[in-house]
């Protein structure tokens, strides 16, 4: 700060505002720099197209639809089911085709991972190969209220599956 002492019997305090414009000055100079650099994108990208494979060993994942009644209290597959409602009875397609309740899901789900590891040579076999661990693929209806969806990812996990995902419908690019 700078101090005037001239004459006056208080002193006179002003702020020096060179260093500020100093440090200004560099931090312009170095966005003016960094900020085209950063954002600089790639006009031409060539992404690979590879043809896939099914895995002739690879273990077959659980499908399972969630879905719920519609608000006359029918099940899809039924005559004049209009959809799922978010106030419906909660529906679990097992295999995407079965439907089973809470307790039916567990079991079959335990039996079908039990069979899987005994298959494959024990705990210690599957777990040392990881792409012989079965996962759950839920496909839940839109309008499923979320404690359907959470209920069967209860079931299957406490049946033992340790990956469970979801599968949705691909959004156009165009």
């Amino acid at each position: 700060m700078a101090i005037s002492m001239g004459g006056g019997e208080t002193p006179m305090s002003d702020i020096n505002t060179t260093p500020l414009v100093d440090v200004m000055l560099v931090l312009l100079i170095i966005f003016l720099i960094a900020v085209p650099v950063a954002i600089q994108t790639i006009e031409k990208l060539e992404i690979p197209i590879i043809e896939s494979e099914e895995a002739k060993n690879k273990v077959e994942n659980l499908q399972l639809t969630v879905s719920t009644t519609d608000s006359a209290g029918r099940s899809a597959g039924e005559p004049g089911y209009e959809g799922a409602s978010r106030t419906g009875e909660c529906r679990v397609y097992f295999n995407n085709i079965t439907p089973v309740t809470s307790e039916q899901l567990y079991d079959q789900a335990f039996t079908r991972l039990d069979r899987i590891v005994t298959r494959a040579g024990g705990a210690e076999a599957i777990m040392n190969d990881p792409e012989q661990i079965p996962q759950v693929h839920i496909r839940g209806d839109v309008n499923a209220p979320w404690r359907c969806v959470a209920g069967t990812i209860y079931n299957v996990q406490a049946a033992g599956y340790p990956i469970v995902g979801f599968i949705s419908n691909p959004v156009d690019p165009g």
